[in-house]
């Protein structure tokens, strides 16, 4: 059996998420409710829940503080939020969960099933440790990503991707030094991730590290020869606009 708390400083929203729960997880206890980020403090380290779905905003404690005041503890945790787009980045980053406010079904099973594909990572401590970096230098540019793969969430520097490519409904990162790792995420979710980093999307099928280019190759839409020989395509529709990039 799952023990899990809820927090959240509103109280219709506890009563919908515990509902759902209950519904749908009958392996999942909730072992406690509260409106209150100081006595979720509390909660968390009585009773050492195996996950928690954590509000961001609430007042005199955001759901962040309740994490860092209880992070020796060892408990997964799905954070709740209205929205609030630079935490939901920091978020993302560091590969950890997030639901956005009204709580949809189908996302939630979604949240509840990585849950117990990743439990007792052992990688927790530096998912929170990356989460809080970003969340201290937010007006910069992160230089960390956390990638979720089945064989734990590996921590990479994001100038190491050379591209991204969609392989299927997975994405396939290829790195500088040959690794390939092969993450749930879609194209579209690192399109988003690497948007103010020096990535551009060439191609439906290819995200790729501007600053690794070795060579464009004229053609229809043309192509790109990588630092690493790889030859990846440009859509006709992208040209300009990638040509644009390279300043040609």
């Amino acid at each position: 059996m799952i023990q899990a708390i809820i927090i959240d400083d509103e109280k219709k929203c506890i009563s919908l998420l515990e509902k759902m729960l209950k519904e749908q997880f009958p392996d999942i206890q909730i072992a406690a409710v509260t409106a209150q980020p100081e006595d979720g403090i509390k909660l968390i380290r009585q009773l050492e829940p195996d996950l928690v779905f954590m509000d961001i905003e609430m007042p005199r404690k955001n759901g962040f503080e309740v994490l860092e005041a209880t992070k020796d503890i060892a408990y997964d945790i799905i954070f709740t939020t209205a929205y609030n787009q630079y935490a939901i980045k920091a978020i993302r980053f560091s590969a950890l969960d997030y639901l956005l406010k009204p709580i949809d079904e189908t996302e939630l099973t979604q949240a509840v099933q990585r849950f117990k594909t990743k439990h007792q990572s052992a990688s927790r401590q530096q998912q929170i440790d990356l989460l809080f970096s970003n969340l201290r230098n937010f007006t910069q540019p992160y230089s960390k990503l956390s990638v979720a793969t089945s064989e734990g969430v590996i921590f990479i520097n994001i100038p190491d991707i050379l591209f991204c490519e969609a392989t299927g409904s997975y994405t396939t990162l290829h790195l500088k030094n040959n690794d390939k790792l092969v993450t749930s995420k879609t194209l579209k979710d690192f399109e988003e991730l690497l948007e103010t980093h020096s990535f551009y999307r060439t191609h439906h099928s290819y995200i790729i590290n501007l600053n690794e280019i070795k060579r464009y190759i004229k053609g229809d839409g043309g192509s790109v020869l990588m630092s690493n020989t790889a030859e990846l395509p440009v859509s006709k529709r992208k040209k300009d606009e990638f040509l644009k990039k390279l300043h040609l």
